[in-house]
């Protein structure tokens, strides 16, 4: 499959946070999120096989790997790397946009779904049944790009009783919503979801990458 890069860095964002994890970024993506911060990897990378792919990840020593991307569900191969790296006494994360069905991917791995906000000019673009698919010990993130998102956000989780089938992420869009802002809504509103900052752009840098 094509991979864009592999690191190993502090866990920014999810309920995971703050946790050494090794990375697998899968080069591609289907959408064009408004305010994406990963462009790069719509097209950069190069080919590897699940065997390399594997010995790279063990090289690092650390027991948590997130695939992500762009989208990493557009390799059909993702699902085969995903039950691979579990086999092997990993702890997997999916990070998933949200456009891609998650039917078959692995039960043992934890999903963390996007679903787009319309502020993300990619909402139309969501598989609204991947909802049934979730599992409690999965995930569900918004990127919120201002109160109007966020007025979106809270319907759609009382819309389709999402509190009761996952965990929930609200997350401020970098440069657009303050994380402040954004928590004293939460905190008023009595949300039930994490407020998710993206802890890797506070510790490194807004534009730095492989950390």
């Amino acid at each position: 499959m094509k991979v864009c890069e592999i690191f190993a860095s502090i866990q920014g964002e999810s309920s995971y946070a703050g946790l050494p994890c090794v990375f697998v970024r899968l080069t591609g993506c289907n959408l064009r999120c408004s305010y994406c911060d990963t462009a790069y990897a719509y097209e950069e990378g190069r080919e590897m096989p699940e065997t390399e792919i594997l010995k790279a990840v063990n090289s690092y020593g650390i027991k948590l790997v997130e695939i992500t991307g762009g989208e990493p569900l557009i390799q059909k191969e993702a699902l085969s790397l995903i039950g691979r790296i579990l086999d092997n006494g990993f702890t997997v994360l999916l990070e998933t946009n949200g456009s891609e069905s998650i039917r078959d991917v692995d039960k043992r791995a934890v999903v963390i779904m996007d679903i787009k906000t319309p502020k993300s000019g990619m909402f139309e673009k969501m598989d609204l049944t991947n909802l049934k698919h979730l599992r409690l010990h999965d995930e569900v993130k918004f990127v919120v790009m201002d109160r109007e998102d966020y007025e979106w956000v809270k319907e759609f989780i009382k819309d389709y009783a999402l509190a009761d089938k996952c965990k929930i992420l609200l997350s401020p869009a970098y440069g657009s919503l303050s994380p402040e802002v954004l928590s004293h809504w939460i905190i008023e509103d009595r949300l039930p979801v994490r407020l998710n900052l993206q802890l890797h752009k506070y510790i490194y840098g807004h534009d730095k990458r492989g950390v």
